[in-house]
Protein backbone atom coordinates (compact mmCIF):
# COMPACT_ATOMS: atom_id res chain seq x y z
CA UNK A 1 0.00 0.00 0.00
CA UNK A 2 1.50 3.13 -0.85
CA UNK A 3 1.87 6.21 1.24
CA UNK A 4 3.44 7.73 4.24
CA UNK A 5 2.44 9.21 7.73
CA UNK A 6 -1.31 8.89 8.76
CA UNK A 7 -2.50 8.62 4.98
CA UNK A 8 -2.25 5.57 2.33
CA UNK A 9 -3.68 5.05 -1.67
CA UNK A 10 -6.16 2.36 -2.05
CA UNK A 11 -8.53 0.98 -4.28
CA UNK A 12 -11.85 2.40 -3.76
CA UNK A 13 -14.78 0.09 -5.81
CA UNK A 14 -17.64 3.06 -6.86
CA UNK A 15 -20.27 2.32 -8.75
CA UNK A 16 -20.42 3.73 -12.38
CA UNK A 17 -23.71 5.68 -12.97
CA UNK A 18 -24.79 3.63 -15.89
CA UNK A 19 -28.99 5.06 -16.21
CA UNK A 20 -30.22 2.14 -15.25
CA UNK A 21 -31.27 1.27 -10.78
CA UNK A 22 -28.82 -1.19 -9.58
CA UNK A 23 -29.49 -4.12 -7.61
CA UNK A 24 -27.22 -6.17 -5.76
CA UNK A 25 -27.60 -9.61 -3.69
CA UNK A 26 -26.80 -10.63 -0.50
CA UNK A 27 -25.71 -13.80 -1.30
CA UNK A 28 -25.28 -14.85 -5.36
CA UNK A 29 -23.50 -12.02 -6.59
CA UNK A 30 -23.85 -13.37 -10.20
CA UNK A 31 -27.07 -11.42 -10.17
CA UNK A 32 -25.69 -8.56 -9.11
CA UNK A 33 -26.22 -5.55 -12.02
CA UNK A 34 -23.80 -3.38 -10.22
CA UNK A 35 -20.56 -2.11 -12.44
CA UNK A 36 -17.91 -1.36 -10.32
CA UNK A 37 -16.10 1.61 -10.88
CA UNK A 38 -12.48 1.15 -9.00
CA UNK A 39 -10.58 4.67 -8.01
CA UNK A 40 -7.57 4.97 -6.28
CA UNK A 41 -8.07 7.09 -3.14
CA UNK A 42 -6.39 8.44 0.06
CA UNK A 43 -7.47 6.75 2.77
CA UNK A 44 -6.49 8.16 6.28
CA UNK A 45 -5.56 6.45 9.52
CA UNK A 46 -8.30 7.38 11.85
CA UNK A 47 -6.69 6.82 14.94
CA UNK A 48 -5.31 10.40 13.83
CA UNK A 49 -8.34 11.86 12.85
CA UNK A 50 -10.90 13.70 14.66
CA UNK A 51 -13.95 12.13 14.68
CA UNK A 52 -17.61 12.04 15.77
CA UNK A 53 -20.72 10.80 15.22
CA UNK A 54 -22.58 13.97 14.46
CA UNK A 55 -19.79 15.19 12.55
CA UNK A 56 -17.88 12.34 10.21
CA UNK A 57 -20.77 10.01 11.04
CA UNK A 58 -18.38 6.91 12.67
CA UNK A 59 -16.11 7.13 15.35
CA UNK A 60 -13.87 4.25 17.06
CA UNK A 61 -14.79 2.99 20.46
CA UNK A 62 -13.08 0.84 23.21
CA UNK A 63 -15.87 -1.47 23.75
CA UNK A 64 -15.27 -5.00 24.40
CA UNK A 65 -18.10 -7.68 24.23
CA UNK A 66 -18.52 -10.54 26.69
CA UNK A 67 -20.16 -12.47 24.03
CA UNK A 68 -19.00 -15.45 21.62
CA UNK A 69 -20.53 -13.54 18.41
CA UNK A 70 -19.69 -16.90 16.53
CA UNK A 71 -22.58 -18.53 18.51
CA UNK A 72 -26.46 -17.39 18.28
CA UNK A 73 -27.73 -17.76 21.35
CA UNK A 74 -25.30 -15.00 22.17
CA UNK A 75 -27.52 -12.30 19.82
CA UNK A 76 -30.09 -11.19 22.98
CA UNK A 77 -27.13 -10.00 25.29
CA UNK A 78 -25.16 -8.99 22.48
CA UNK A 79 -28.01 -6.59 21.35
CA UNK A 80 -28.31 -5.47 25.39
CA UNK A 81 -24.49 -4.58 25.30
CA UNK A 82 -24.84 -2.62 22.13
CA UNK A 83 -28.08 -0.52 23.38
CA UNK A 84 -26.31 0.46 26.48
CA UNK A 85 -23.34 2.28 24.09
CA UNK A 86 -25.38 3.75 21.90
CA UNK A 87 -27.45 4.73 24.34
CA UNK A 88 -24.03 6.18 26.21
CA UNK A 89 -22.16 7.67 23.04
CA UNK A 90 -25.88 9.52 21.65
CA UNK A 91 -27.72 10.42 24.46
CA UNK A 92 -30.66 8.93 22.32
CA UNK A 93 -34.08 8.53 24.57
CA UNK A 94 -34.03 4.72 23.60
CA UNK A 95 -32.28 2.44 21.09
CA UNK A 96 -33.70 -0.67 19.32
CA UNK A 97 -31.20 -3.41 17.91
CA UNK A 98 -33.06 -4.28 14.48
CA UNK A 99 -31.26 -7.82 14.15
CA UNK A 100 -29.04 -10.73 15.08
CA UNK A 101 -25.17 -9.40 14.09
CA UNK A 102 -24.26 -10.75 10.82
CA UNK A 103 -20.83 -12.02 10.58
CA UNK A 104 -18.78 -11.92 7.16
CA UNK A 105 -15.73 -13.02 6.06
CA UNK A 106 -12.86 -12.32 3.91
CA UNK A 107 -12.93 -14.38 0.83
CA UNK A 108 -9.50 -15.56 1.43
CA UNK A 109 -10.95 -17.32 4.24
CA UNK A 110 -12.71 -19.43 2.10
CA UNK A 111 -15.92 -18.54 4.41
CA UNK A 112 -17.58 -15.87 2.86
CA UNK A 113 -21.04 -17.16 1.45
CA UNK A 114 -20.86 -20.39 4.20
CA UNK A 115 -23.66 -18.20 5.88
CA UNK A 116 -26.50 -15.94 5.07
CA UNK A 117 -25.14 -12.45 3.91
CA UNK A 118 -21.47 -13.62 4.87
CA UNK A 119 -19.62 -11.26 1.94
CA UNK A 120 -17.14 -8.48 2.69
CA UNK A 121 -19.44 -5.48 0.92
CA UNK A 122 -16.83 -4.89 -2.17
CA UNK A 123 -18.54 -1.67 -3.44
CA UNK A 124 -19.05 1.89 -1.88
CA UNK A 125 -22.87 1.88 -0.24
CA UNK A 126 -25.01 2.92 2.57
CA UNK A 127 -27.17 0.51 3.52
CA UNK A 128 -30.60 1.81 3.89
CA UNK A 129 -32.12 5.00 1.88
CA UNK A 130 -34.01 7.72 3.00
CA UNK A 131 -37.49 6.63 2.37
CA UNK A 132 -35.95 3.01 3.83
CA UNK A 133 -34.78 4.80 6.55
CA UNK A 134 -37.68 6.48 7.63
CA UNK A 135 -40.11 3.59 7.45
CA UNK A 136 -37.90 1.03 9.42
CA UNK A 137 -37.88 3.61 12.31
CA UNK A 138 -41.69 3.95 12.37
CA UNK A 139 -41.99 0.07 12.10
CA UNK A 140 -39.04 -0.20 15.09
CA UNK A 141 -40.21 2.59 17.21
CA UNK A 142 -40.73 1.16 20.96
CA UNK A 143 -43.79 3.72 21.45
CA UNK A 144 -46.30 5.17 19.97
CA UNK A 145 -46.72 8.65 19.00
CA UNK A 146 -44.49 10.72 16.51
CA UNK A 147 -40.05 10.98 17.40
CA UNK A 148 -38.48 14.19 17.14
CA UNK A 149 -35.26 12.43 15.78
CA UNK A 150 -34.22 9.05 14.96
CA UNK A 151 -30.91 8.00 13.62
CA UNK A 152 -29.82 4.64 12.28
CA UNK A 153 -26.06 3.05 13.54
CA UNK A 154 -23.81 0.23 12.40
CA UNK A 155 -21.70 -1.07 14.70
CA UNK A 156 -18.65 -2.79 13.36
CA UNK A 157 -15.80 -5.12 14.59
CA UNK A 158 -13.85 -7.91 13.84
CA UNK A 159 -13.58 -10.80 15.71
CA UNK A 160 -9.89 -11.98 14.09
CA UNK A 161 -7.05 -10.42 15.23
CA UNK A 162 -4.83 -7.58 13.46
CA UNK A 163 -3.52 -7.00 10.69
CA UNK A 164 -6.99 -7.56 8.52
CA UNK A 165 -6.70 -8.47 4.95
CA UNK A 166 -10.43 -6.85 4.09
CA UNK A 167 -10.62 -3.70 6.34
CA UNK A 168 -13.89 -1.60 6.14
CA UNK A 169 -13.59 1.92 5.02
CA UNK A 170 -15.86 4.85 5.82
CA UNK A 171 -16.50 8.14 3.78
CA UNK A 172 -16.40 11.43 6.12
CA UNK A 173 -20.05 12.42 5.71
CA UNK A 174 -18.39 16.01 5.43
CA UNK A 175 -17.16 15.30 2.33
CA UNK A 176 -20.82 14.16 1.08
CA UNK A 177 -22.64 16.34 -1.01
CA UNK A 178 -25.29 14.15 -1.68
CA UNK A 179 -25.20 13.81 -5.34
CA UNK A 180 -23.42 10.70 -5.64
CA UNK A 181 -25.80 8.37 -3.96
CA UNK A 182 -27.64 6.52 -6.37
CA UNK A 183 -30.51 4.71 -5.42
CA UNK A 184 -30.54 1.31 -5.65
CA UNK A 185 -32.25 -2.13 -4.74
CA UNK A 186 -30.40 -4.59 -2.21
CA UNK A 187 -32.35 -7.85 -2.25
CA UNK A 188 -31.99 -10.85 0.32
CA UNK A 189 -31.70 -13.67 -1.39
CA UNK A 190 -33.08 -16.83 0.06
CA UNK A 191 -32.62 -21.07 -0.91
CA UNK A 192 -36.15 -21.12 -1.25
CA UNK A 193 -36.94 -18.26 -3.69
CA UNK A 194 -38.70 -16.31 -1.15
CA UNK A 195 -36.56 -13.46 -1.78
CA UNK A 196 -37.44 -9.98 0.08
CA UNK A 197 -35.56 -6.42 -0.93
CA UNK A 198 -35.36 -2.70 0.35
CA UNK A 199 -33.72 0.48 -1.16
CA UNK A 200 -30.79 1.45 -0.15
CA UNK A 201 -27.89 3.74 -1.81
CA UNK A 202 -24.28 2.68 -3.91
CA UNK A 203 -22.19 5.26 -4.07
CA UNK A 204 -20.34 7.03 -7.28
CA UNK A 205 -17.61 8.62 -7.36
CA UNK A 206 -16.08 11.92 -6.56
CA UNK A 207 -12.14 12.87 -6.14
CA UNK A 208 -13.68 15.04 -2.94
CA UNK A 209 -14.71 12.42 -0.79
CA UNK A 210 -12.02 11.60 2.50
CA UNK A 211 -11.92 7.76 3.69
CA UNK A 212 -10.97 6.67 6.78
CA UNK A 213 -9.81 3.52 8.14
CA UNK A 214 -8.26 2.06 11.30
CA UNK A 215 -5.55 -0.22 10.59
CA UNK A 216 -4.81 -3.48 13.21
CA UNK A 217 -8.19 -3.26 14.84
CA UNK A 218 -8.12 -5.65 17.88
CA UNK A 219 -11.57 -7.73 19.17
CA UNK A 220 -12.08 -4.93 21.94
CA UNK A 221 -12.77 -2.22 19.18
CA UNK A 222 -15.36 -1.53 17.52
CA UNK A 223 -16.44 1.03 14.56
CA UNK A 224 -19.93 3.09 15.12
CA UNK A 225 -21.27 4.26 11.71
CA UNK A 226 -24.34 6.27 10.87
CA UNK A 227 -26.33 4.99 8.20
CA UNK A 228 -29.22 7.55 8.58
CA UNK A 229 -30.45 10.81 10.75
CA UNK A 230 -33.14 12.45 10.45
CA UNK A 231 -32.32 15.40 12.44
CA UNK A 232 -30.80 18.08 9.68
CA UNK A 233 -27.46 19.74 10.30
CA UNK A 234 -25.34 16.64 11.34
CA UNK A 235 -23.87 13.90 9.79
CA UNK A 236 -26.35 12.54 7.48
CA UNK A 237 -25.26 8.82 6.57
CA UNK A 238 -21.81 7.24 5.65
CA UNK A 239 -20.81 5.55 2.57
CA UNK A 240 -18.40 2.80 3.73
CA UNK A 241 -16.77 -0.79 1.86
CA UNK A 242 -14.60 -3.32 2.01
CA UNK A 243 -10.75 -3.33 0.76
CA UNK A 244 -7.51 -5.10 -0.04
CA UNK A 245 -4.87 -4.43 2.34
CA UNK A 246 -1.76 -5.33 -0.27
CA UNK A 247 0.71 -4.47 2.55
CA UNK A 248 -1.07 -7.24 4.87
CA UNK A 249 0.72 -10.38 5.05
CA UNK A 250 -0.40 -13.48 3.24
CA UNK A 251 -0.04 -15.49 6.86
CA UNK A 252 -2.01 -13.04 8.43
CA UNK A 253 -5.03 -14.40 9.45
CA UNK A 254 -8.35 -13.61 7.25
CA UNK A 255 -10.70 -11.41 8.52
CA UNK A 256 -13.96 -12.24 10.74
CA UNK A 257 -16.00 -9.36 11.33
CA UNK A 258 -19.25 -8.86 13.05
CA UNK A 259 -21.76 -5.97 12.79
CA UNK A 260 -25.54 -5.64 13.93
CA UNK A 261 -27.72 -2.78 13.27
CA UNK A 262 -29.59 -0.44 15.40
CA UNK A 263 -32.13 2.90 15.64
CA UNK A 264 -32.03 5.50 18.26
CA UNK A 265 -34.66 7.42 19.45
CA UNK A 266 -35.31 10.96 20.27
CA UNK A 267 -38.86 12.42 21.47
Amino acid sequence: MAGSGDRASVAINYVARTGDRPRYYANDHSRDTVVIEPHSMAAHDGRTQSLDLDGAGFMLVRDATAQDLKDKAAARAYAAEIEALLLDLTGADAVVVTGAPILRFSERSGKAGSSDNSYPARFAHVDVSDTTAGAFSVRSQPRPGAFARAAHYNVWRVLSPPPQDVPLALCDARSLTGAELIVADAVFDRPDGNDWSFEGYVVAHDPAHHWVWFPDMTPDEAIVFKTHDSLAGVAHCVPHVAFDDPACPATAPSRISAEIRAIAYWW
